[in-house]
């Protein structure tokens, strides 16, 4: 199905895994508790690599250096996703493997997103039965070995 979307943003989103645990941020989405991977939209310029770092750190506190790319999801807005813009939005989330430079301590982060609440380690055999990770992150970790991820992939288009 296609939906009208004015235009088009780029995300890069990260998967970093300590201990057996992968970070996510705690958020309330559409009017239900959810979880996403850290990251967020890119700045005109700004390489990917270096929006995934930014990203991390504002919403963790935590300081990480982008690796491959894990897999590409895309979506499209609704009015109430984003409070700010006044069009839908085409997002495209571009999936980083990234490791810890710092400390695994969450700080909380600096310039959360409007609906984030948190952010914790949450153990990565919890994955696929938290229903708050959305269905195609979750696919995302179906195909890991230990610590260690298929050939990057496409996640599909939810409109």
């Amino acid at each position: 199905m296609i939906i009208s979307a004015t235009r088009i943003r780029t995300s890069a989103k990260a998967v970093i895994i300590h201990e057996g645990a992968v970070l996510l941020t705690r958020n309330l989405w559409r009017g239900q508790e959810r979880h996403f991977l850290p990251g967020g939209g890119q700045n005109p310029g700004e390489p990917l690599p270096e929006t995934v770092r930014r990203e991390v750190l504002e919403e963790t506190g935590v300081t990480v250096a982008a690796g491959h790319v894990l897999g590409t999801y895309e979506w499209t807005s609704r009015p109430e996703d984003f409070p700010d813009e006044t069009e839908r939005v085409h997002q495209v989330e571009i999936i980083f493997r990234c490791t810890l430079t710092g400390r695994p301590d969450l700080g909380g982060g600096h310039e959360h997103d409007h609906d984030q609440i948190g952010a914790e380690w949450v153990p990565l055999d919890m994955i696929p039965i938290l229903g708050t990770l959305m269905p195609a992150y979750r696919g995302l970790f179906a195909g890991m070995s230990g610590d260690r991820f298929p050939g990057s992939v496409y996640l599909g288009y939810d409109a």
